[in-house]
């Protein structure tokens, strides 16, 4: 996660360092401060900015990238993955954690047919709202979403397509699912975990399907990953002999560039659309995450850090 100090672009140390023939440029980067802690919850403070000194000697085979804008992730500081699982997101303490700015590959895995009911949780974030359309239109008859403000439950039905919304700060979920989903439901995105995973699942039908994409819900409590059903849930399962599968996008590799394809032309029909949340200034990595692990954000939650591109 680096940004150069000056928007020219470098800062170079020509004469303090012209007898060594070398020239340095200062740039910025996002690192890991701290964790919070396995029942901690993320704040803006477990990032820090620092300054460090780069060689502006490009070498055969590299290249010099000045960033735009940054990706802004869950996995960035959860615990659970620091622990022995998805570990290889990550770095130390002190360290760039990995950042991206476009993930669609997580979207190429729903499988549907006609007359299914997908419910979707925590869509109106960047994986739910693309998987619910995606959903759509790849034969589910009816996608619902679950969020937790009424601007998103619009969001979702009036501009992604969705049937219906559920905020699950409103009113009994369980109630408004089985009005929502009287056939049941077929296939549930899962981005949350807890009390509404279990909710979605006690009313899922015989031989359905569970994408467990994430549990954010849980990433701060001190349990295995992926959390374990109640009991009593779990029961359901596998009575229903409802499938659980883990989403890790790197497992899918040999589907990267057919998805990308696809997603593109859908995006380019208008079939597919985007809602980004954006946040202007590297020093405001911190705060961002911190507002998108409390669904301030609606779409995908990035940090915009030129001043070329700033919004």
């Amino acid at each position: 996660m680096l940004q150069t100090k000056t928007e020219a672009g470098v800062i170079l140390y020509r004469n303090l360092l012209r007898p060594l023939c070398i020239e340095v440029m200062i740039v910025q980067r996002v690192v890991l401060n701290s964790r919070p802690g396995k029942n901690g919850n993320p704040v803006a403070e477990n990032f820090r900015v620092e300054e460090i000194n780069l060689s502006d000697s490009i070498n055969e085979g590299q290249v010099q990238v000045r960033t735009l804008y940054l990706s802004v992730d869950p996995y960035m500081v959860d615990p659970q993955l620091v622990d022995g699982h998805l570990s290889y997101f990550l770095g130390a303490i002190g360290m760039p954690g990995l950042t991206s700015l476009i993930g669609i590959q997580e979207k190429g895995h729903i499988t549907a047919g006609s007359n299914q009911t997908m419910v979707v949780s925590g869509a109106a974030g960047a994986c739910g709202s693309l998987a619910g359309q995606i959903g759509h239109l790849m034969g589910c008859s009816r996608v619902v979403g679950i969020c937790g403000t009424q601007e998103k439950c619009l969001f979702l039905t009036s501009e992604l397509g969705f049937d219906a919304a559920v905020n699950y700060k409103k009113g009994n979920v369980a109630e408004q699912l089985r009005e929502l989903c009287p056939a049941g439901v077929d296939v549930y995105f899962d981005n949350v975990g807890g009390d509404i995973s279990d909710t979605v699942i006690s009313q899922m039908n015989r031989n359905s399907h569970i994408i467990l994409c994430g549990q954010i819900s849980q990433y701060n409590k001190d349990v295995p990953y992926p959390p374990p059903l109640p009991p009593a849930v779990e029961a359901i399962q596998k009575e229903r002999n409802i499938t659980r599968e883990r989403f890790l996008v790197l497992n899918y590799k040999d589907k990267f560039e057919s998805g990308i394809l696809q997603l593109s032309q859908w995006f380019k029909e208008g079939k597919l659309k985007i809602r980004e949340t954006v946040t202007n200034g590297l020093e405001n990595m911190g705060a961002a995450f911190q507002s998108m692990m409390t669904g301030g954000n609606i779409g995908k939650q990035i940090v915009c850090i030129s001043e070329e591109t700033s919004v």
